[in-house]
């Protein structure tokens, strides 16, 4: 058999409507869950609720997908991968729902918390069909196709609320008929999805963390640097005297350098190994930290915070096409749910903890808190290679 006889029965192969199903239901998600967070900001800052107030209420939604995460396998098993993804679905759109009726910050927290727990799952789950599916040949670019498709639902979202503005019910009715849109993609595919594995080797959540640290810290870096740039990034932009315009511009390069670069990674993976690749994402993000504050004023800027984008998220992408790599069965959507645990727990931790190095040291903090986390996860990657 000849290699392009191969490479097209392996083509031939590759369950593309599954895949496309899966990375449709999650980009619909991503702009629902996208749209959330600007627009109840948008809410509480008109009612007066101070910042820090806003800031509690953002974190419960990471908060519910550290609650979920440990229960997600065993709930998946129990009730059915396509089952649990539809009602998860379902049950976001009536939580944003109740979110639109009752406007009080108080009762915002535990509806906000309901909805990481009921979005945490659809993620793990599609994540892990996704890795199930892919041919080891082909995950390094199909994994990129996939965050970037996630990467630029979340950026969508905000964008509509431009076009539906921030007050009634226009802005809810877009996020709960993308939540049941979500719904309806999953259960139109459902049958072409595999079920979670039930067998091979088993793994709980929090065995992850003892077989797979270097990963899962990993992840935490991620998750940490994005939120942190997307929260912090216009108090950095404000103390340089950057108009707000501006700002938000480079705020929306960055998030585009996420979304595009994704792609061109995974094919990199797939040439020179997610391992190195992910050495070299940190190292990259790590060198646009030294180099922000000097081209922060200059043109430089925007190719940079471009390619920062990518890179910083990249190191995600790594993650999980390793995670293909290295678990099967059962470990695997165990591995899926530490990731959404750890996800969470960045989230969390990296814009407070950056606020508050930025308290001390001055609006440098930012890049400081950022290239710091990058190095370290350099470090630890070179700790590994010279072990190995």
């Amino acid at each position: 058999m000849t290699a392009e006889s191969t490479t097209a029965g392996e083509e031939r192969g590759i369950p593309w409507a599954a895949m496309a199903g899966i990375i449709a239901t999650v980009s619909v998600f991503a702009l629902a869950q996208g749209l959330t967070y600007p627009l109840l900001s948008f809410i509480l800052e008109r009612q007066g609720t101070t910042p820090g107030l806003i800031g509690l209420s953002a974190a419960m939604t990471p908060l519910g997908f550290i609650v979920s995460a440990p229960l997600i396998p065993a709930l998946a098993r129990r009730v059915g991968a396509a089952r649990l993804a539809v009602l998860c679905a379902l049950l976001a759109a009536l939580t944003l729902a109740a979110i639109g009726l009752v406007q009080d910050v108080r009762a915002w927290m535990p509806l906000r918390l309901l909805l990481g727990v009921f979005a945490n799952p659809l993620y793990v789950i599609s994540e892990t069909w996704l890795i199930a599916l892919t041919p080891a040949p082909r995950r390094g670019r199909i994994l990129g196709l996939y965050s970037s498709v996630v990467s630029g639902g979340f950026a969508i979202g905000p964008l509509s609320l431009g076009l539906v503005g921030t007050a009634g019910w226009a802005p809810f009715l877009v996020g709960i008929t993308a939540f049941v849109l979500c719904s309806l993609i999953v259960f139109a595919v459902a049958r072409r999805l595999p079920d979670l594995p039930r067998e091979g080797e088993t793994a709980s959540v929090g065995g992850i963390f003892s077989r797979a640290p270097l990963l899962l810290f990993a992840v935490f870096t991620a998750a940490a640097f994005e939120q942190t740039f997307v929260s912090l990034f216009a108090v950095y932009g404000a103390a340089l005297g950057s108009g707000e315009a501006r700002i938000a511009a480079l705020i929306t390069v960055f998030i585009a350098g996420n979304a595009v670069l994704q792609v061109v990674l995974g094919r990199i993976a797939e040439r020179c190994g997610a391992a190195r690749t992910m050495l070299a994402c940190a190292l990259a993000a790590l060198f646009f930290c030294l180099l922000l504050p000097q081209a922060f004023a200059a043109w430089p800027v925007w190719p940079l915070l471009f390619v920062w984008g990518g890179v910083s998220f990249g190191i995600y992408t790594m993650a999980l096409i390793q995670l293909g790599e290295r678990f099967t069965g059962q470990a695997l959507i165990a591995g899926n749910a530490a990731f959404a645990l750890v996800w969470g727990i960045g989230g969390m931790t990296g814009s407070p903890a950056t606020g508050l190095a930025m308290q001390l040291i001055g609006h440098q903090g930012l890049p400081a808190a950022l290239g710091l986390l990058c190095a370290v996860l350099a470090l630890l990657l070179m700790a590994r290679r010279r072990r190995a």
